[in-house]
């Protein structure tokens, strides 16, 4: 990584812990009773989004408050950057009335259900449960699934002959894996990646996130693991495997909505059901990329993918 990818990390790291400060403190102040109706103070022409801590939630967080804001007459006020159980409790306790959820992170973390490796099964779950045991409703899948995958150079992948985790796993003992220590560790991560695909890689380095595309680019590893809709996929030119016997459990995107919010304004299910299957993986990793990697503001890379698909 050179002095100015150096330099823009530590920007971010700055300016997200500014973020999730400025977050709290919001959320102590203005969000501090639960509210009947929509929103803070209940006012019922209020819509209140939440966004978890990472480029992908900000830029969806954006998406949806345009989108609201010019297919209704309602105001929407936004919470970025907020940890996962801040943002649950926030909705479990009537502080937000909507954000993006993945139906991996609904099923487990928060049903505490066993994974579930068939994405339509995943979400009939979790459709069905938070609506019984949370007054809460999910949207239709937006279409990018976010979940762990493994990713090689498109250069090695042609040359190797290797598209899919099986094919991987029959080479990989002459293969460095790369990756964060993380990955190692968790039991539904490279454990079960070796008694699933049974691959046994010549070596394991744990690295910094950040360090491990450069090493994969430059040679040192020859696969890495990733997030399917990390920008720095398109940025490094990489090739995501297919992951042919389910391994990763799906987390498809999918608004999230409160019941009460529903029933009061009918309208937002129509219009936040216009962003069904239209964001693929490969589009989420660009949108991020503009994001990360040109630093472009969310809000300008919101208002140009809506715009371009002819939303607003």
């Amino acid at each position: 990584m050179n002095g100015l990818r150096k330099w823009h990390a530590a920007w971010i790291g700055l300016r997200r812990c500014w973020l999730r400060a400025a977050a709290a403190v919001l959320m102590g102040l203005g969000l501090t009773a639960a509210t009947s109706g929509c929103g803070i103070g209940g006012n019922q022409d209020t819509i209140v989004i939440g966004g978890k801590n990472f480029t992908e939630q900000d830029i969806m967080v954006d998406i949806m408050q345009l989108l609201i804001e010019h297919d209704t007459n309602l105001h929407v006020k936004t919470f970025t950057w907020l940890d996962s159980n801040v943002i649950w409790n926030a909705f479990e306790n009537h502080k937000i009335d909507l954000y993006v959820e993945y139906t991996g992170t609904g099923l487990v973390n928060i049903l505490k259900h066993k994974p579930v490796t068939q994405p339509d099964e995943a979400y009939d779950i979790v459709k069905r449960e938070f609506q019984q045991k949370y007054q809460a409703t999910w949207l239709k899948p937006i279409g990018f699934n976010n979940t762990y995958a493994m990713a090689m150079t498109k250069q090695e992948v042609k040359k190797l002959g290797i598209h899919t985790i099986s094919q991987l796993a029959a080479k990989s003992g002459s293969m460095t894996l790369g990756t964060e220590q993380d990955f190692v560790v968790r039991p539904d991560t490279l454990p079960a990646m070796d008694k699933l695909y049974h691959t046994h890689f010549r070596k394991v380095v744990t690295m910094d996130v950040g360090l491990k595309y450069e090493a994969l680019v430059q040679g040192k590893v020859g696969a890495i693991d990733v997030f399917s809709t990390d920008g720095k996929i398109p940025e490094y030119h990489l090739q995501l495997l297919q992951d042919d016997k389910h391994l990763f459990p799906p987390y498809y995107a999918c608004p999230l909505i409160r019941d009460d919010t529903l029933k009061e304004h009918p309208e937002l299910k129509g219009v936040l059901n216009k962003l069904a299957g239209r964001i693929s993986d490969e589009e989420m990793q660009k949108l991020n990329m503009q994001v990360d990697v040109e630093h472009k503001p969310a809000m300008q890379v919101a208002r140009a993918w809506l715009q371009q698909q002819g939303l607003i």
